[in-house]
């Protein structure tokens, strides 16, 4: 079988949304074959990145990442290095390592030192607060990255409910639950507003969930909305059916107040548009359609890669030996 993933060839702006002067650059999530959100924004006054990570499920439905997630992976990271090159402020929501990109070697997250220099390196980063509001893993991620940022040079911000001013550019951060909250905790919400233009980055809220976020979402008046569905997922196995069918509710309410950006957990889920219609959730994009590529949901497809497309034997052993701790580069 060919390979089906053709990601768009330069980080350009999308020029289909009305947004006036913001610019946006879709980079990397789960409609462009790997785990994340990483998207870039610009206005005339500065340039954001929004949480520049990249990951691939260790194991799904009992298998490993396929060559092609592999390969979308490094396209992905491809993508985030070139435009954090052009970026004044970069974003860290939270500290899953789908949302930032850490210092140490991994394949899985197609990361080491010199992307994580390249991508950070004198920076405004604005990050989640490594409080008692997050986990306990999340806030030994964070001890870890926050360190190595200050000895890059950063300028570091814990940014919950603070607000940067570029120009006219208005950058704001809000506290919200991660899905149910327990056991995860809180992420940060963005905005990024220019003149009468406000975009408004949701991630991993899923959906979302609570009440009370959708109705914090909507008094932002968001022009575009670019949000984390539910974990379709992980149904009935490690989220209640009632919490991602709330979240699904919850997802049509915010379609009738702002043109919708639809990501992250719901997507790794093949008949996630289904879902979503049952529902009601009809006037949604994906990453890959505002780009105008077609959605490559390579996690969701995974089984079928294997059956259709078997990785090669010298693949396999490639695998075994990051089982073992040795990082070679992959056969391909």
């Amino acid at each position: 079988m060919r390979n089906c993933y053709s990601p768009p060839l330069s980080t350009r702006p999308v020029e289909s949304l009305e947004l006036g002067k913001i610019e946006l650059y879709p980079l990397a999530d789960e409609s462009l074959g790997v785990r994340s959100m990483a998207l870039g924004v610009r206005t005339p006054d500065t340039t954001v990145l929004l949480d520049a990570g990249v990951s691939l499920a260790p194991r799904r439905f009992g298998l490993p990442p396929h060559p092609q997630e592999f390969k979308a992976a490094r396209e992905a990271r491809r993508r985030i290095i070139e435009f954090a090159r052009r970026s004044d402020i970069i974003t860290v929501s939270h500290y899953h390592l789908d949302h930032y990109t850490p210092s140490f070697t991994s394949y899985y997250e197609w990361s080491g030192r010199d992307a994580f220099e390249r991508i950070y390196s004198g920076k405004t980063v604005l990050v989640k607060k490594p409080d008692t509001s997050i986990s306990f893993n999340q806030r030994r991620r964070a001890s870890v990255l926050l360190k190595e940022l200050k000895e890059l040079g950063c300028k570091v911000v814990n940014a919950d409910g603070t607000t940067v001013v570029h120009g006219t550019t208005v950058i704001s951060a809000y506290t919200y639950s991660h899905g149910l909250g327990e056991p995860i905790g809180e992420v940060l919400v963005f905005s990024v507003n220019f003149e009468n233009k406000r975009i408004v980055y949701a991630p991993d809220v899923q959906g979302p969930m609570i009440e009370a976020d959708v109705k914090r979402i909507v008094s932002l008046t968001p022009s575009l909305l670019i949000v984390g569905g539910p974990p379709l997922y992980l149904e009935g196995f490690k989220i209640d059916k009632e919490s991602v069918e709330k979240g699904l509710d919850n997802l049509a309410l915010l379609t009738l107040v702002a043109r919708v950006v639809v990501s992250h957990h719901m997507l790794r889920e093949l008949n996630w548009r289904k879902r979503a219609s049952e529902k009601g959730v009809w006037a949604t994009s994906t990453y890959a359609e505002i780009i105008g590529t077609g959605e490559q949901l390579l996690e969701a497809q995974r089984r079928k890669l294997f059956e259709e497309d078997p990785p090669s034997p010298a693949f396999f052993r490639w695998l075994n030996k990051l089982k073992q701790g040795e990082l070679v580069p992959p056969p391909f």
